[in-house]
């Protein structure tokens, strides 16, 4: 008898194939773990892997959080069994560098809260893929974790607006604005009563996120920013992630404490190149 999940049709004795990066697992009756994946094929799924914890698993050291995957699942009476495994990119960088591993963190947690069991999102997967290489290569992990912002932002259906005041409907000039969660997006000085919770938002701030916005990470990958700057984005990025979530996320604070602990100090600071800066 052949049946649906979450749209891939298959039986009940079939096994299937998944490409999948593991987002995070718990423990699972004696010897089991219980795994959150967000796979390629269907989105969202949860799958057991069973004996994982015992000592000689061949499957322990595929399915570690943040691993990209290529599984073989099998249906069992109430859930997905996984009953191979094998290791894609287990982005061995991200675990020697304590810094680097809490933004994959947040980048799955943010992926986790937003994102529910409700099929595939290939273009979500790759910018998944693609934001775990970036923060395991590339020198500037918080221009990686601010791009991935932007266009999580836009997979999921909350696309700032960032060059017209959604108030007035006015293109925005070049000087200090607000921004609105309620609104999602920008309200020029003589909107900003709209909401009186809008949070003022500078130009550069504002620069750097629509260049995120409507350019390819090779054009971002160019740019380097100063650590304040980089704050400053993060905390708006925070508000507005915040209002939509009705929740903070975990992640952050944790990030901050670590980002103390280790003094982490400011990247040498420069502006977009004036083709960038166009509005």
């Amino acid at each position: 008898m052949t049946k649906s999940y979450n749209g891939v049709m298959t039986s009940r004795e079939r096994s299937f194939r998944v490409e999948a990066v593991v987002l995070r697992h718990s423990n699972w009756g004696e010897a089991d773990r219980l795994l959150g994946l967000f796979s390629l094929e269907m989105g969202k799924i949860r799958a057991v892997a069973k004996g994982v914890r015992k000592l000689r698993s061949r499957k322990a050291g595929h399915l570690e959080p943040f691993t990209h995957t290529n599984l073989l699942l099998a249906r069992g009476r109430d859930t997905l069994l996984i009953t191979q495994a094998d290791t894609v990119n287990a982005y061995l960088p991200l675990r020697d560098d304590l810094l680097r591993i809490t933004y994959a963190s947040y980048v799955v947690e943010l992926l986790d809260r937003f994102t529910y069991e409700e099929g595939e999102n290939r273009a979500l997967f790759r910018l998944l893929v693609e934001t775990l290489t970036r923060l395991s290569l590339e020198a500037n992990p918080d221009l990686a974790v601010r791009f991935f912002e932007i266009r999580f932002l836009d997979q999921v259906g909350f696309r700032p607006q960032l060059f017209h005041c959604l108030g007035c409907q006015d293109e925005i000039r070049p000087q200090d604005q607000f921004f609105s969660a309620e609104q999602g997006g920008v309200l020029c000085p003589n909107c900003s009563h709209i909401d009186n919770r809008a949070r003022a938002v500078t130009t550069d701030v504002l620069r750097f996120l629509r260049h995120f916005q409507r350019s390819s990470w090779a054009d971002v990958a160019r740019v380097t920013f100063s650590t304040a700057l980089n704050r400053d984005i993060e905390n708006l990025m925070q508000y507005y992630l915040t209002y939509l979530l009705e929740r903070g996320l975990n992640t952050p604070a944790f990030l901050r404490n670590i980002r103390n602990h280790l003094g982490y100090s400011s990247y040498d600071p420069s502006q977009l190149s004036s083709k960038n800066e166009e509005d």
